[in-house]
């Protein structure tokens, strides 16, 4: 996978399939990232969100299509995936050259994520907020042109997750890579994207923009109109 063609695009994908055995998961994909941009997938299990996720981050080989990304991408999981046996600077800057500019860039990374002060703490000590924390200083020393967040706040709990979404949001306007969030909250996906979609049957069947200004209150009447908008079309009921 080569980057876009086009200059200000940090994705372009075309005609994208993927199935296991009989089972189409993506069927005829085009997308578009463009550099900077926030973008979150919505749909139901199934629908090949975490499939595209994969495919962009090299993990797994599309069947026809064509797809272009950057070189500098890196994933975010919904498990942090740090290894016990290192410390937490360690975890941050593994697989990276070994020497004091690698450090120095790991412990600004933890700074910007607010845990200087674990640099030398043990996974096994810390809370789940804050081994995600280290989870995305890992992914800024990387300075990635793509991150991608396959649904990295879904095991924490309410207050930490809204927490987690503030410091993703500051994190981005100051670094700004494009993003591909995956999720099944839409109150996340209206939050936090300039652009949101939806998956279904293998293809995208609406993407929008969120016209609202960040940060961005719950009770923004443009804020709840995409947010009904898009229960909506997930088939869920809207209530407020």
């Amino acid at each position: 996978m080569a980057s876009p063609p086009v200059a200000d695009l940090a994705v372009q994908v075309r005609g994208l399939r993927k199935s296991y055995g009989a089972q189409t998961v993506l069927d005829g994909v085009d997308l578009d990232i463009r550099r900077g941009e926030f973008f979150a997938l919505l749909g139901p299990s199934g629908t090949g969100k975490t499939t595209l996720l994969r495919v962009l981050a090299g993990l797994e080989t599309p069947d026809a299509g064509e797809v272009w990304v950057p070189p500098r991408r890196t994933t975010v999981y919904q498990e942090p995936r740090l290894v016990p046996a290192r410390r937490v600077l360690a975890n941050v800057t593994i697989g990276q050259p070994r020497g004091a500019a690698t450090r120095q860039a790991g412990l600004r990374a933890l700074a910007e994520v607010g845990l200087a002060d674990k640099a030398r703490a043990w996974p096994a000590t810390l809370s789940g907020g804050e081994a995600q924390r280290v989870a995305l200083a890992r992914a800024l020393v990387r300075d990635p042109e793509l991150l991608l967040l396959d649904e990295p706040f879904a095991a924490l709990d309410a207050l930490t997750r809204l927490h987690m979404q503030d410091l993703v949001a500051d994190l981005c306007v100051r670094h700004r890579p494009a993003v591909l969030l995956v999720t099944h909250d839409v109150d996340e996906a209206v939050r936090l994207a300039d652009r949101v979609a939806v998956l279904r049957g293998g293809r995208f069947v609406h993407d929008v923009r969120i016209d609202a200004e960040h940060p961005r209150d719950r009770d923004d009447p443009a804020v709840l109109a995409h947010r009904r908008d898009l229960l909506a079309r997930l088939g869920v009921g809207t209530g407020r």
